[in-house]
């Protein structure tokens, strides 16, 4: 269960919205950063934001502030709390003391004074929100008059209060800005887990004659195409482990993620498996099951296992298969289970002739390719 950090910036202080705008909208280099902080640290910031810009705030080191900013970790939640609204959400990433830091980010706007925000915490993942900070109490059970002060963390017994009914902080949030009501996890009710078909060691000397096979190259071209698809539109790309392989023997390509995050919101065990996720930092930003020759059905359950851990997932979710089987997938969405969790409603069609012409177009620039287009280029089936 990850913590819920709370940070309140009184309204009309010119100060603090100066280093807002510095700082966490327009972000900050990692080379202003870098020479201030430790050769682990720099990695670390690497791993996770590669040559981006990194979104940085921080608190003074009081002694409250102290005991929040030592169980702060990668993964927590933070919020930036503006008035009576909730301005921003993101990820903690990683943290340092540092004074010096303090000193060469944030300056005095006047000219003048000695205050430093040495409790430095860099935030992945920033989404500015516009949501009533009474929207936020309710779901975590505190009374409408509530009023934050400083720097705090929303105590674990309302943090596990939360994560019984809710998923993701974040997709919860949006949905009540959206004007929608968030979904809550449905009780005693364990996941439609496919069943995995046995294991087959394949040895080195009949590998190539695997990947010449129509079934299986089809399916690893595809991937291919969708994780070079993926870097194109500044994401970072999760291909499960048993692929890996393939992708490097038959496109010596290697530029996926090697571990999946630790700071996704879910069981990594119901997002490790499908065929292709691209991701920002501590999220998804888009998952694809690749059906080439098998039931579709398979793709479905591990959509619906995720929609029964995190009913309210934001991200677009879809099948890819060639355009000649879309209307299988229109037959297996409706099946009653897949209608209860609305997946006719959020599982798209794209295919295999979408991208190649996506990637076709895209083969000499990455300027305009998103998660937003690939959305444009597919579709819903019911």
């Amino acid at each position: 269960m990850r913590n819920v950090f709370l940070l309140y910036m009184p309204p009309g202080n010119n100060e603090a919205m100066v280093h807002y705008q510095d700082t966490i909208k327009n972000k900050v280099a990692l080379r202003r950063i870098a020479s201030f902080i430790s050769q682990d640290l720099r990695a670390k910031l690497i791993s996770v934001f590669g040559d981006a810009p990194i979104a940085v705030w921080g608190s003074q080191a009081g002694p409250k502030n102290r005991g929040n900013f030592a169980s702060m970790s990668p993964g927590d939640d933070i919020l930036i709390v503006e008035g009576n609204s909730v301005r921003l959400i993101g990820k903690i990433a990683a943290k340092v003391e540092s004074e010096e830091l303090s000193r060469e980010l944030w300056k005095p706007i006047t000219g003048k004074g000695s205050r430093t925000w040495q409790l430095i915490y860099f935030i992945a993942n920033p989404r500015e929100l516009d949501l009533p900070f009474q929207e936020f109490c309710r779901q975590f059970g505190y009374d409408d008059s509530y009023r934050l002060r400083g720097f705090t963390t929303v105590a674990p017994n309302r943090l596990e209060q939360f994560y019984s009914k809710y998923d993701d902080l974040y997709s919860v949030l949006v949905r009540i800005q959206q004007g929608e009501s968030p979904s809550q996890k449905i009780p005693n009710v364990l996941p439609i887990a496919a069943q995995s078909p046995p294991l087959i060691e394949i040895g080195p000397e009949i590998i190539d004659d695997v990947l010449k096979t129509k079934i299986i190259s089809d399916h690893v071209r595809m991937q291919w195409k969708l994780a070079r698809l993926g870097l194109k539109a500044g994401e970072r790309v999760w291909v499960p482990v048993g692929d890996q392989s393939r992708l490097r023997q038959a496109y010596q390509f290697d530029k996926f993620d090697p571990e999946f995050s630790a700071g996704i919101d879910l069981p990594h065990s119901y997002v490790e498996n499908i065929d292709v996720v691209w991701k920002q930092e501590f999220r998804i930003g888009a998952a694809y099951e690749i059906e080439n020759s098998t039931s579709i059905y398979s793709g479905l359950l591990r959509f619906a296992d995720l929609n029964i851990v995190a009913p309210n997932t934001l991200y677009p979710m879809f099948i890819v298969a060639p355009n000649d089987r879309k209307n299988r997938l229109r037959e297996q969405l409706r099946r009653p289970a897949f209608k209860r969790l609305e997946l006719d409603k959020k599982v798209r069609f794209l295919s295999y002739e979408q991208i190649d012409e996506i990637d076709d177009f895209f083969s000499g620039s990455d300027s305009g390719l998103s998660v937003d287009l690939i959305v444009g280029k597919s579709e819903l089936v019911i």
